[in-house]
């Protein structure tokens, strides 16, 4: 069974979707700390209804960076509750030398548009804007850049014609949720010696 750590900055739905998938007996794993920088974000909230362990990230009234300093004590507290595996839930910042050293290979975000295109915030809005005709969400490795790591697992999800960018959001959550779990399945079973 691996050990989650979970970052994330708003609502927490796919870190509800990982715990779902942990009860229903779908994915061997527990959640052993949920971190935020935004303190009343409801990721929190979730987390301790679920009797998880929470704290903030303390980013020095930094409204966007995700200061060095911030980033060790991050990989402190990840390492001192036994985190094996670092899931972003809609983490806004982008991770640097200090956590992508402690963790190397371990950390893995979620992204909703089939990467390489429409990275970066409001994915779904780019999609709608740009008249694609299909969208999706990937799964990847977190590497210094904004959403270029190596991908995990992808879904996709066609864009409708009278599609809003919320509608076409709502559609992408929906897969999100499914494949995460299955994503973080698969990483568990590399990360395992033998």
């Amino acid at each position: 069974m691996i050990r989650l750590g979970i970052l994330g900055s708003g609502s927490g739905s796919n870190m509800q979707a990982i715990l779902d998938a942990i009860a229903t007996g779908g994915l061997a794993a527990e959640i052993a700390l949920v971190l935020s920088d935004i303190p009343d974000a409801y990721i929190l909230e979730r987390a301790a209804r679920a009797g998880l362990s929470t704290g903030l990230i303390n980013c020095r009234d930094f409204r966007s960076n995700f200061p060095e300093e911030a980033q060790h004590e991050t990989a402190e507290a990840l390492l001192q509750s036994g985190v094996e595996l670092v899931c972003l839930a809609g983490f806004m910042r982008l991770l640097r030398a200090p956590l992508l050293q402690a963790f190397a290979g371990r950390i893995i975000n979620i992204h909703p548009s089939l990467l390489p295109s429409f990275p970066g915030l409001h994915a779904w809005t780019q999609a709608v804007e740009a008249g694609a005709t299909e969208s999706g969400c990937t799964v990847h490795y977190v590497d210094a850049g904004v959403d270029t790591g190596p991908v995990i697992f992808q879904a996709t999800v066609p864009v409708l014609p009278d599609d809003t960018p919320e509608s076409l959001h709502a559609r992408i959550q929906i897969e999100e949720h499914k494949i995460y779990p299955a994503a973080i399945a698969e990483v568990a079973a590399s990360l395992r010696p033998g």
